[in-house]
């Protein structure tokens, strides 16, 4: 489609550049033709996205050259890391630093990279409120992103930041989901020290992204915090009851207790739910729906989330 803007999608078998490729594919009218770059052109999901007209090229986020390679000619390129496949910041980092640096390279014109806050800009590392991890950070997984943030600006092509929320999929693959207590109970527990959670849909988070490069780069600079609702723990309880058929009494779990659980990212996701905790009304205000709805009009709020994936949640 020669007529088309490429976008070139890292990470476009995941959640968000998958969303992102499939957002591109069913705009048929659009203004752009989605490139897919994954390290296994040959998998399964990348066969899916082929089939929905996507291209697909091979490319390594451990391999700066390739990156280059793969987003040679295309207009725009969407950036995401995956910390939770590796579980290094310092990994994650470099992979986010090759990233940025291919894009200048690769004469692109337009980034959106998928950060978020780098939290010891609130709680530095002498604050005892959160444990300090991995020897430097604060949230690993949010520290690795938004300490590369200045690289994108200083020697990426023209980027815009994209600030996703709480995964509502957590409930589904992270064991999140309710679970019975001894007397058969559904209890959804979660670690929010009283205060709301914003939530997305997953494939909305590469919607939004569509949504800003239609915008343009001119939002280049800028920092765009997406939810899809902004929920107590409460009030997420009772949309599953409504959902699942089933009575969810919520139970807000101390933070070192969640902190204390043993899984892997324990100890992350405690400091993540605390920091949020921490930041109160200001870390909602940087997740706006209706913000959010204005790049994706298809943006799902949590009950529509549920009425598609409410039997995909295990029950435990």
């Amino acid at each position: 489609m020669p007529d088309k803007k490429v976008i070139a999608i890292v990470g476009a078998t995941g959640a968000q550049g998958g969303g992102l490729a499939r957002a591109i594919a069913a705009d048929s009218k659009g203004p752009f033709a989605a490139r897919a770059i994954t390290r296994k052109p040959d998998s399964e999901k990348a066969r899916a996205l082929a089939e929905l007209g996507v291209e697909v090229v091979s490319g390594d986020a451990d391999d700066p050259e390739s990156l280059v390679r793969a987003m040679t000619g295309a207009y725009g390129a969407f950036c995401v890391t995956n910390f939770w496949e590796h579980f290094s910041a310092e990994r994650e980092g470099a992979q986010a630093t090759a990233m940025a640096r291919a894009t200048r390279k690769a004469g692109v014109q337009h980034v959106v990279w998928s950060t978020l806050e780098d939290t010891r800009k609130w709680i530095p590392l002498e604050d005892t409120r959160l444990p300090t991890l991995q020897g430097e950070f604060k949230v690993p997984h949010f520290d690795s992103k938004g300490r590369v943030d200045h690289v994108f600006a200083e020697e990426a092509a023209p980027t815009t930041y994209l600030l996703a929320a709480f995964y509502w999929e957590n409930f589904i693959y992270f064991g999140m989901g309710p679970r019975e207590d001894p007397s058969h109970e559904l209890v959804l527990s979660l670690p929010l020290g009283g205060v709301k959670l914003p939530g997305i849909a997953a494939e909305d988070i590469g919607r939004c992204a569509h949504g800003l490069f239609r915008r343009g780069p001119d939002t280049a600079g800028r920092r765009f915090g997406i939810a899809g609702e902004v929920l107590s723990g409460t009030e997420m309880a009772a949309k599953m009851t409504h959902a699942l058929g089933r009575k969810v009494r919520f139970q807000d779990v101390p933070f070192d207790t969640y902190r204390g659980l043993g899984f892997p990212g324990a100890e992350d996701l405690g400091n993540m739910f605390q920091f949020q905790a921490i930041r109160g009304d200001e870390f909602l205000r940087s997740r706006d729906p209706e913000a959010s709805r204005s790049l994706n009009p298809e943006l799902s709020d949590f009950d529509a989330w549920l009425e598609t994936n409410a039997g995909r949640i295990p029950i435990a």
